[in-house]
């Protein structure tokens, strides 16, 4: 199994009829992971900057592990198995004494996502992953295309 990894962002976050479509590459491919309305949408407004009123799960959690000295290091998309996506949380923390510590946490990827760009920490496809992943940069040209928008009725804030 390769150690590789591929750096990769978040290109866009789609409205789609179950939920929405996270589309995460870089200038070589483009996959897409299919994420529940709720994460997909903190996902979308934490990309746009905007702040709600109450913080929601997301904003709590980042919020208890920056008043822990804890951060978001990286986060690795490290399996794919029946189109279910797995990942890693990897947090760096420091105690009193400054003991930095390691904690890898197995996390849905869509989860991981929102906290990495929450906490501007990097986004990575294990080498095996990436080598498996079908390239969907058609996809999201059509889907974000003026055409499409205008048949879909609306922009990507609806939902």
């Amino acid at each position: 199994m390769s150690k590789s990894v591929v750096p990769v962002e978040v290109r866009s976050v789609i409205p789609m009829q179950t939920g929405r479509a996270i589309f995460l590459g870089n200038d070589q491919k483009v996959f897409l992971i299919y994420v529940d309305e709720a994460v997909g949408m903190t996902v979308a407004l934490l990309m746009k900057g905007v702040s709600r009123e109450r913080p929601m799960t997301h904003d709590l959690m980042v919020h208890l592990m920056t008043a822990l000295g804890a951060k978001v290091e990286r986060v690795v998309i490290n399996d794919v198995k029946s189109e279910t996506y797995f990942a890693r949380l990897i947090v760096s923390c420091q105690n009193e004494l400054f003991e930095r510590k390691i904690i890898e946490l197995d996390a849905r990827p869509s989860d991981c996502i929102a906290l990495a760009i929450a906490q501007k920490a990097p986004i990575y496809v294990s080498g095996d992953v990436w080598e498996e992943v079908e390239d969907r940069s058609d996809v999201l040209r059509e889907l974000e295309s003026p055409h499409h928008s205008e048949e879909a009725g609306g922009d990507e804030d609806q939902g």
